[in-house]
Parts: C-alpha cells; sequence; structure tokens
C-alpha cells in the first residue's frame, strides 16, 4: 500500500488525468508516426537526387550547345575563307602559281568543311538526346515536388488538428492536476513515467491497467482498506480505483 490518503470523490479525478494522458500520449504517437512523414521524407530525397539530375543534364546540354555555337563559328570561318578563295580564282587575277595553291587549298577547306559539318550533326544528335534527358528529369521533379507538396499540406493539416486536440487535453490535464494533492500527484507521475498506465479502475479483482487479475491476498488487502487511502496493483503498480 502506498499509505497516501485521499478523498474517495477526488480519487476518482485521477481516472480523468489518466484518460487524458491516455489521449495525449495517442495524439503524440500519432504525430510522430503520420504516414505523410514517410512519404516527406522519402520525396524530400527523390526530390533532392531528381535535382542533382535536372543539374547535371542542364549542364551537359549546355555544354552542347557552346560547342555546337563554337562549330558553327569555325564552319562560317571556313565557308568564309573558302568562298573568299574561289572569288579570287573567279576574278581571273591570280598567277598560274596561286591559282594552283588558290584550288589547293579550297579542296583542302571543302574537306575540312565536311568534318566540321559531320561533327556539328554528332552534336546536334547528342543535344537532342541530353535534351530529351533533361526534359524527362524536370518532369520528374515536377511530379515529385507535386506529391511532395500534396504529403506536406496533408501533413501540416494532421499536425493543426492534432494540435488542437492536444490543446484542449493539455489544458484539462492541467485543470485537473491543479485539483490533486501534491503527493498523489508526485506518486501518479512517477508511475507515469515509467510507461506505465498510472492510474485505473478496479473492476472486480482485476487491475483496469495491466488486466491482469490480483491475487486473493492483494486483493483482500485493498478491499480492506480505509475508503481514502491510495491504493496500488500488486502486478504493475498502478494506482487502482474503487468503486
Amino acid at each position: 500500500m502506498a499509505g497516501l490518503k485521499l478523498d474517495p470523490f477526488i480519487q476518482r479525478r485521477l481516472l480523468d488525468l489518466a484518460a487524458a494522458d491516455q489521449v495525449i500520449g495517442a495524439a503524440e504517437h500519432r504525430r510522430r508516426t503520420l504516414p505523410e512523414l514517410a512519404v516527406i521524407a522519402e520525396r524530400g530525397d527523390k526530390a533532392t537526387e531528381l535535382a542533382r539530375d535536372v543539374v547535371v543534364a542542364d549542364t551537359e546540354v549546355g555544354d552542347l550547345r557552346r560547342a555546337m555555337n563554337k562549330l558553327e563559328m569555325e564552319i562560317d570561318q571556313v565557308r568564309g575563307r573558302a568562298q573568299r578563295d574561289a572569288d579570287r580564282v573567279a576574278s581571273g587575277s591570280a598567277s598560274a602559281k596561286e591559282l594552283e595553291n588558290l584550288q589547293h587549298e579550297i579542296e583542302s577547306l571543302k574537306r575540312r568543311q565536311g568534318v566540321l559539318e559531320d561533327a556539328e550533326l554528332e552534336l546536334m544528335e547528342q543535344r537532342e538526346v541530353a535534351e530529351s534527358v533533361l526534359a524527362d528529369a524536370r518532369t520528374a521533379l515536377e511530379e515529385v515536388n507535386g506529391a511532395l507538396g500534396n504529403a506536406t499540406t496533408a501533413r501540416d493539416a494532421a499536425f493543426a488538428e492534432i494540435d488542437a486536440l492536444l490543446g484542449v487535453q493539455q489544458a484539462d490535464r492541467s485543470e485537473i492536476s491543479a485539483s490533486l494533492p501534491a503527493d498523489v500527484l508526485a506518486l501518479y507521475t512517477r508511475i507515469l513515467g515509467s510507461g506505465q498506465v498510472a492510474a485505473a479502475q478496479l473492476a472486480g479483482a482485476r487491475c483496469g491497467a495491466c488486466r491482469i487479475e490480483i491475487d486473493r491476498t492483494a486483493l483482500s488487502e485493498i478491499r480492506s482498506a480505509p475508503v481514502d487511502e491510495v491504493v496500488r496493483c500488486s502486478e504493475c503498480g498502478a494506482i487502482l480505483i474503487r468503486s
């Protein structure tokens, strides 16, 4: 026996306190284990991964575009040089030796232009592939961000609902706690802190906290105790409220 005294009517307030604590505990557990939290964590990681993919793909597209621009400038230079050589040949003012050199250079420039244009086609194909990869990555990122946004909205709504419930229950708990003597409340708090239900109804021979039937000797002691004495379950230690 605990040796504490408390008016039987006030003892029943412990049941109200235990009920509030049960609701609070369940609400806090729900807040910690909302399915949206796992979705947010998973989608957040996926969004980070896809964002990196977008940066990599965007960088590749940019590199290929710059490479193409450089090639196009080189092709224009080769074309311009070949055109100037052709104009010089067509003018008829070149000597036989110079004409031979010009024709040789024109052929060389044509070959160079062909090589550059082939390289340009290859870069165009690479750019098309890279742009497709970039578009796919952006689409995937948008979809994941959408799912992430939906999960965040659902989480926030659930948090608001849970927090409102917690606010009410915690206010009730404070009011109930204020009506209890300090020594009884300290005992209740110590039991609760051990992870046990701190107060429960004694129903026949069964403890309402651990659901175990109390042995005859302990039950006899509980029943014979003064009505204002605070009694506890011999199995789990919960404060028992007698009818």
